[in-house]
């Protein structure tokens, strides 16, 4: 055991397993209810203030009272009652709260006992972002500089998985000299983004890079230069930039942790960060172990709105495999459930969206919930791709060409931006754009050679640019890379209007695909 790992009662809390057990039994708890009980139980029945909570369970961030309230309620619950009928998690009016009834039992490795000063460890990586140097020499333009972090502040903070430290905190280090280990330890953050701005004359120069605190190395680092037209709207530019690149290097550093991680010690966050490389190159064979993982996920913490989303999509996939009725109603099922409590989480509701719009073909809803995706984080390159699909296959070109390009915009580099072309492709094949069709949809097949939706786009827009020869050998590697495709099949599940959906499968036909 160490630090982490309390015994109380017929209770133990294991925080490196990120789980709460009551006579070996696990009980399912988000995380930050998990925190806020080790803070209790470190308190040995003494009150802890709500301010205390906030400081030691969300350290810099600024949370309200009622998500307090919502993890208290949870903890009620798992707790139970004592031998005479009273609640072990008492609310203390206008103090706080304290545990009753129990009594905890800390140990560590080296066999001492509470350690209460440790920090709450948390299963999300956390962030800081650092004041970016002004080095134009005119202290004039600290505005801008200033500004710059504040956007990438917001908008990181719209990221769901990911935990970033308050302005107010970081804004302590402006104008001083930065030791990262010292704002890792003081922060207790996993990832820190620091950056310069120089400005001269009508140009300005916007560098930023992201460092592993724990490795202090770099993991992302990119320039922008702009010229300096319209401030606001360059700032506005730059941040989304910035955001749209931040996100994939962060989710890539977050499993190429976990994969190095004991497989036996997983948390429903963990398990996530697992199957999220499968869902990202589009491994539709992966469902089979992708499913039982993210069902153990959802069983560990049943609001987990990520876990529930991507659940949905690999029963999609395999809905899409296997035509089983089953599978589609537990995507739906669990994409759902995924917007009930994940309704502020971009990413969560961007995969419900197209669960929803493909298996359900409800795509009202679908659409509501992209726009609410964007709503929450308009550079979630995801969200932007994922909705750009859905938009083709309804005959919406516009809309979808234009969230298409900003995807691509965002996120020139992310390999798992596939998905942007493709839709580019559907369009362009749509409005008759052939040659722009073929481009689109090789890039995207280029991207990643296991999305087999592509090659099947790329084989119409061949045969429909007259080059019937080609258009052929697309077909056979489509069927290589997907055997089970029919035309029948990619109706039940993409054909949102006919009108776009039937040149499609004119001209699969002409090729010789299988009906």
């Amino acid at each position: 055991m160490d630090r982490n790992d309390l015994t109380f009662g017929r209770f133990r809390l294991d925080l490196n397993a990120r789980q709460l057990a009551r006579d070996g039994v696990p009980i399912p708890l988000s995380s930050r209810a998990l925190d806020i009980l080790f803070v209790l139980a470190s308190a040995k029945g003494e009150v802890v203030t709500k301010d205390e909570l906030m400081n030691r369970v969300w350290p810099g961030l600024v949370v309200d009272e009622n998500t307090i309230r919502v993890h208290v309620s949870a903890l009620r619950k798992a707790l139970g009652e004592g031998t005479s009928g009273q609640t072990h998690l008492m609310t203390v009016p206008g103090r706080g709260y304290r545990l009753v009834g129990l009594k905890p039992q800390l140990s560590d490795a080296d066999g001492g006992t509470d350690n209460t000063s440790a920090p709450v460890p948390s299963d999300r990586p956390s962030i800081a972002v650092l004041p970016f140097q002004n080095m134009s020499g005119d202290p004039e333009q600290d505005y801008f500089a200033d500004g710059m972090v504040d956007e990438i502040i917001t908008g990181l903070s719209r990221i769901k998985w990911l935990s970033v430290i308050s302005r107010n905190s970081t804004f302590t280090y402006k104008n001083k000299p930065v030791a990262i280990k010292e704002v890792a330890d003081k922060f207790g953050v996993r990832y820190v983004l620091e950056g310069g701005v120089r400005k001269s004359g009508n140009r300005v120069r916007i560098t930023a890079q992201l460092i592993d605190t724990r490795t202090d190395t770099h993991l992302w680092a990119e320039q922008y230069d702009r010229v300096l037209d319209e401030v606001f709207a360059l700032q506005d530019e730059i941040t989304m930039c910035v955001i749209g690149a931040i996100e994939p290097s962060l989710r890539k550093a977050e499993i190429d942790r976990v994969r190095r991680k004991r497989p036996n010690n997983l948390s429903a966050y963990d398990i996530v960060l697992r199957v999220l490389p499968s869902f990202f190159a589009q491994m539709a064979k992966d469902s089979a172990t992708a499913i039982p993982l993210l069902e153990n996920a959802v069983k560990l913490q049943p609001d987990y709105g990520a876990a529930h989303a991507l659940l949905g999509w690999f029963f999609h996939r395999r809905f899409v495999l296997g035509r089983r009725d089953e599978d589609r109603f537990a995507a739906i099922q669990h994409a759902r459930t995924a917007i009930t409590h994940g309704n502020d989480d971009a990413t969560a509701l961007a995969v419900a969206a197209h669960v929803i719009a493909y298996d359900d073909h409800d795509t009202a809803t679908a659409l509501k919930l992209f726009d609410r995706a964007l709503e929450l984080s308009n550079s979630n390159v995801l969200a932007l791709s994922l909705s750009a699909i859905a938009l083709a296959w309804m005959g919406e070109a516009e809309l979808s060409i234009e969230r298409a390009d900003r995807a691509i915009e965002l996120s020139p580099f992310d390999s798992s931006n596939f998905r942007a072309p493709y839709a580019l492709a559907i369009t362009y094949f749509y409005k008759r754009q052939y040659k722009n069709a073929i481009d689109a949809a090789q890039n995207a097949v280029d991207y990643n050679p296991h999305f087999c939706a592509a090659r099947v786009v790329l084989a119409a827009a061949l045969l429909r640019a007259e080059r019937a020869t080609e258009a052929k050998i697309a077909a056979r590697d489509a069927l290589e890379c997907e055997p089970t495709f029919t035309i029948r099949t990619w109706a039940v599940v993409v054909e949102l209007e006919p009108a776009v959906f039937r040149p499609f499968a004119d001209a699969w036909r002409e090729i010789g695909l299988p009906e």
